[in-house]
């Protein structure tokens, strides 16, 4: 593979979101520890599955939007590789593909290697069926759910209460109800990235029929909704403090609040898609810096 095309492929999977998908195994990972129950093998193969699953979304989401035209030139994201004539549709299929043969294959050992019973080994097998239907179907399809206003919930799903609470799961093999709220804060982080992506390109997507939760709520609503995925998300955090008695550094995760409110305030007063431009980058360390303070926090206690 020579270089430019190594580059092509990594530009492909956005590295810049796939700490969102680790953040969500580590806070999974870190109440599991808490209560006993941590498994370096166990977490290592849900970090590599999540991974996988949210490259094989963003090849998706690249074949998706291209396929349907809302990847042009209206468009204020970063250029995608179909867009730019980079990789035929039939060669993204494959790397598709290829995506979903490697989940398929660790997300096997995961499940085998965290379960001997057969109840537990089948649902799970289902979860993970399921979220690789939702990841191809974000955008790919004749109704892709993302186009439909029903992204923000899928993230919130899997971000949030899948990837939290099913990798406490996996270490734990029961559920306990508080990890439910760090799931949920987690989960809404990930949906204030999509939001910022969502309210940058909000007039190309309205255009080209691409019916976010933002386009049906407007820009100024959407504003306002992403104050309230971030207020929402650390009192989530607070209440599992409060109720799990962690101690101080239960709290590490508030060392973040600074930048939040940043953000936020700079969200609150943007005029358009070109004033949220760099603030992608600044929601993404939010909720990454987030979840690391709060994990952090927990094994500390």
């Amino acid at each position: 593979m020579s270089s430019s095309t190594f580059k092509t492929w990594l530009d492909a999977a956005r590295p810049k979101t796939l700490p969102l998908a680790v953040a969500c195994i580590l806070c999974g990972s870190a109440v599991a520890a808490k209560t006993g129950h941590f498994s370096i093998l166990l977490t290592a193969l849900a970090l590599i599955t999540a991974l996988l699953l949210q490259i094989l979304s963003n090849l998706a989401n690249d074949y998706g939007d291209a396929v349907k035209g809302t990847d042009n030139d209206a468009r204020l994201g970063p250029k995608r590789a179909m867009q730019q004539g980079l990789v035929t549709p039939q060669t993204m299929k494959k790397a598709m593909a290829l995506n979903v043969c490697l989940i398929v294959t660790v997300g096997a050992a995961l499940v085998l290697s965290a379960f001997d019973n057969a109840t537990d080994i089948v649902s799970f097998i289902g979860l993970g069926a399921l979220a690789i239907l939702a990841a191809i179907c974000y955008t790919v399809g004749n109704k892709p759910y993302g186009y439909q206003g029903l992204g923000d919930l899928s993230v919130l799903i899997f971000f949030g209460w899948l990837g939290v609470a099913g990798t406490y799961y996996l270490q734990a093999g029961t559920l306990d109800s508080a990890v439910l709220l760090p799931a949920t804060a987690c989960g809404l982080l990930a949906v204030g990235v999509l939001n910022i992506n969502n309210l940058r390109d909000i007039d190309n997507d309205q255009a080209c029929g691409k019916f976010t939760l933002v386009v049906r709520m407007g820009a100024e609503w959407g504003r306002t909704y992403h104050l309230v995925l971030l207020v929402t998300a650390y009192l989530c955090f607070a209440l599992f403090a409060l109720l799990e008695h962690t101690g101080i550094t239960g709290w590490l995760f508030t060392l973040s609040l600074p930048l939040a409110v940043k953000h936020g305030s700079a969200v609150l007063v943007s005029q358009d898609g070109e004033s949220l431009r760099p603030m992608m980058g600044d929601m993404v360390k939010v909720a990454i810096l987030t979840n690391v303070l709060f994990a952090a926090g927990i094994l500390l206690h």
